[in-house]
């Protein structure tokens, strides 16, 4: 049994969601965490979460939205506190140029400041920004969350565990060329959750395909073989992980 804790199911990704959660729940894959970006997508994994019982909803403002986003979107946000798991996807995208690192950051605090109140874990985007992201979560210190698609260095990893934070490991982490799974190797258990971040970053052996919850399969077995645990064992110990971050 495992749990997908990063996945954007929607209908525009998705033509039958009722098979995109069979498929995971015939994998083993029980529960989802699925998250909003946006106003719009937050609507949506809100509603979805009302529908089926195993998908369970994160809401936030992506950092891409940083230009767009209102004081109303926020306070949707916190309107439906209660119906989340955790605010997310939320954090700090300096990757393309042209971004607007002032208004990523305001957006990333207002956020951050809701978690605190409201005592929710939150789900964290960090792409080329992580000193920015560091720096912000250690003025939050009881704050405490998921490093979504974690990518960084051990030093990286070292420090977003002192501040209390998971990572996530997904597809990235099976790539060939990846050297996520040296980290992987030297960080302990109590860190590591998985996630698929579907539809994007489908894992090998089936890379190129559209990504979905079911193939949290084929990142656990990776991660089993790189912590050289059993499948089993890695189940139990991810879902521990989960546990004591998401009320699920």
């Amino acid at each position: 049994m495992f749990t997908d804790t990063h996945c954007h199911i929607s209908k525009e990704e998705y033509d039958d969601i009722d098979n995109i959660i069979k498929r995971a729940t015939d994998n083993g894959i029980y529960k989802l965490i699925n998250n909003g970006c946006n106003r719009q997508t937050n609507e949506e994994v809100l509603q979805l979460a009302q529908i089926y019982s195993n998908l369970y909803c994160a809401i936030g403002i992506h950092p891409d939205s940083a230009g767009e986003y209102t004081k109303e979107d926020l306070i949707f946000i916190e309107a439906h506190i209660d119906e989340a798991v955790a605010i997310g996807e939320i954090g700090l995208d300096y990757h393309y140029e042209g971004y607007d690192r002032e208004k990523q950051i305001e957006l990333f605090e207002a956020q951050l400041k809701l978690a605190e109140k409201y005592s929710k874990p939150v789900i964290i985007h960090s792409r080329d920004a992580t000193l920015d992201t560091i720096t912000i979560l250690k003025k939050y210190p009881n704050v405490k969350g998921s490093m979504h698609c974690f990518s960084g260095s051990l030093e990286t990893a070292n420090i977003y565990l002192k501040l209390g934070y998971k990572l996530g490991f997904g597809g990235v982490t099976t790539f060939k060329n990846s050297k996520i799974k040296d980290v992987l190797k030297q960080i302990p258990n109590s860190a590591i959750l998985l996630e698929t971040d579907s539809p994007y970053l489908t894992p090998e052996p089936i890379r190129g395909t559209k990504n979905e919850p079911q193939n949290i399969r084929y990142i656990a077995e990776f991660v089993s073989q790189v912590k050289n645990i059993p499948l089993e064992e890695l189940s139990k110990i991810t879902e521990e992980n989960v546990h004591n971050l998401f009320d699920i």
